[in-house]
């Protein structure tokens, strides 16, 4: 699972048979359904806009959507206005993104007005029941909206995209009739047709996965212009098949976008002075790129010591390293991340590559789910505690100074108290700096849906939790207090949300930094001393620290290599 994005935080596919001739390339589009009809369960979506659709837009001197010439980037003053909100994981950042350029490109216009909407999109969630429960929520919210509406106006259309939609496409269009539009992960290039047959009155879906859609030819729209940071997505899906986790079933199949594309977007990026770029990917250090055919052949990479998967070794591909060694070379101002990993992908050259790049950020997300060998296996992760334990003093080796945030479950299928308290031993002993704890939450589809029972009363789970959530901070407090006294090199992301007087950035571990807005000296020039700005890097002296916040007194602005050279 991928960790809450901060800007958000508050809290069957088939494979070829082993030997099989490869499909042509028809074959593999119609058995994903890519360039069919959608069809829903029995019925038949309608295929398009109807004579209504085009009668409309002539009127309005717009043209029709055409499939040989799609309208180009930007919106009349008439056009439609879409209201974009996301729920989530940074995954689904990316998402919104991705379905904004799409929009964008077939005339519809955007909006931060839920008022002035004609259409609101929800960019979903689905890996946890409360994260479910908040769109039922919300969606109430939106039906009173709609009957507010006045009937001048267009009727508002609400569509429900992502995860939610991927898992409960039919319940959604059937409860209370309140969803226009219905769009899983793989389905964002066919929102313009969708909402065209909404706007008729019907109700559209489609939630067909793919083995290969991974969106690569589409630059996403950064949802806030001006930022110093992004996400950009390098992979979709995950084969993991962990008991507990509906991602392969809301997500599908892992398959890895094309180096060159992202490479290409990541200059984009640095051209607009993105200063911190993190990869995503359910499963993002398993990328492997199938595109160049000469690096098909490659012998895949060993897993990480005592590690193991329910699937067999893929070979061929440029994988991870490869990736992450040309993304660092693009631009030494700009920081590098990645999430979310696996723990049995960190092949040496992988840790490595991070000690010794200077903007690849020394700071890792190693999940470990649990602190019990018996709990992991029954959770399906291919490892034990011990050489989970052992992963982390390896990595601690290789890049020293390093900076761990790691996932819990409290109250999976089975777990004992015993099992519990050897996860609250796991946190004391790592000692994380960021974490993710969570209550177990039974999903439909997954294994632990069909083989497990959730016997652990909730009552129990929410104590569990909250001792984990204690234990954590508590040691995520020690491991930051190690830091007070020491300079540490911070992204400025912006003013502090408590105070307009302070500044609030990251350092390198992604831990956040408060500091006084004040004017400083410039290390890398000789003028007059100024103030610090988002994207600028300025070293601060920590003076205290939180299990979650370190607070300091800026020192100076320099850059990342600068820094970098000074030590």
């Amino acid at each position: 699972m991928l960790p809450g994005s901060r800007a958000l935080r508050a809290a069957g596919l088939l494979l070829r048979p082993p030997g099989a001739a490869p499909r042509t390339g028809a074959a593999r589009r119609a058995r994903c359904g890519i360039g069919q009809r959608p069809v829903w369960r029995g019925f038949a979506l309608p295929a398009g806009p109807d004579l209504r659709h085009f009668l409309r837009a002539a009127a309005a001197g717009q043209p029709g959507p055409s499939p040989e010439l799609p309208p180009e980037p930007g919106s009349s003053p008439g056009a439609p206005k879409v209201y974009l909100e996301t729920y989530g994981c940074q995954m689904n950042v990316s998402d919104t993104e991705i379905v904004w350029a799409i929009l964008q490109k077939n005339g519809y216009a955007r909006t931060k007005e839920l008022g002035e909407a004609d259409v609101v999109l929800l960019v979903t969630c689905s890996v946890r029941e409360k994260a479910e429960q908040a769109i039922w929520n919300r969606l109430q919210h939106l039906k009173a909206l709609k009957a507010r509406r006045p009937q001048a106006r267009a009727p508002l259309r609400v569509g429900i995209l992502g995860c939610m939609a991927e898992r409960l496409k039919e319940e959604i269009l059937h409860r209370e009739k309140l969803v226009d539009v219905v769009a899983g992960p793989d389905a964002y290039r066919d929102l313009p047709r969708l909402l065209a047959v909404a706007e008729s009155g019907q109700q559209a879906a489609n939630v067909l996965l793919s083995l290969d859609e991974t969106y690569a030819d589409i630059l996403p729209v950064q949802t806030s212009a001006g930022g110093t940071t992004a996400f950009v997505s390098i992979m979709r899906g995950c084969d993991n098949m962990c008991s507990y986790c509906i991602v392969p079933f809301t997500r599908g199949r892992e398959r890895s976008r094309p180096i060159a594309s992202i490479l290409q977007e990541v200059r984009m990026l640095s051209d607009q002075g993105v200063k911190e770029v993190t990869l995503l990917g359910q499963n993002v250090n398993s990328f492997r790129d199938l595109s160049e055919v000469h690096f098909q052949s490659v012998a895949a990479p060993g897993l990480s010591r005592g590690f193991s998967t329910v699937y067999k070794a893929k070979p061929g591909g440029l994988r991870f390293s490869h990736l992450l060694d040309q993304v660092s070379r693009i631009d030494p101002e700009m920081r590098i991340r990645f999430t979310s990993p696996h723990p049995k992908d960190f092949p040496d050259e992988v840790l490595q590559l991070i000690q010794e790049r200077h903007n690849i950020c020394k700071q890792l997300h190693l999940p470990a789910q649990s602190g019990s060998t018996r709990v992991l296996e029954a959770m399906r992760r291919g490892y034990t505690r011990e050489a989970y334990l052992e992963l982390v003093h390896h990595v601690r080796d290789s890049i020293p100074g390093v900076s761990l945030s790691s996932d819990f479950i409290a109250g999976f299928c089975g777990e004992t108290e015993e099992d519990h308290l050897q996860t609250v031993s796991l946190l004391r002993e790592v000692r994380y700096n960021v974490g993710f704890l969570f209550a177990y939450s039974m999903r439909q589809k997954t294994r632990a849906h069909h083989r497990l029972q959730d016997d652990v009363p909730a009552d129990v789970k929410k104590r569990r939790l909250e001792q984990l959530i204690a234990t954590f901070r508590e040691e995520a407090a020690r491991a930051n207090a190690a830091l007070v006294g020491q300079a540490q090199l911070v992204l400025v992301e912006g003013p502090s949300k408590r105070s307009a007087s302070e500044l609030c950035g990251r350092n390198d571990g992604n831990i956040k930094v408060i500091f006084p807005d004040a004017e400083l000296e410039d290390a890398a020039e000789h003028g007059a001393p100024g103030r610090a700005q988002p994207g600028d890097y300025v070293v601060v002296k920590v003076t205290s620290a939180s299990s979650q916040t370190l607070r300091g007194v800026p020192l100076y602005r320099t850059t990342l290599s600068r820094a970098a050279a000074s030590h």
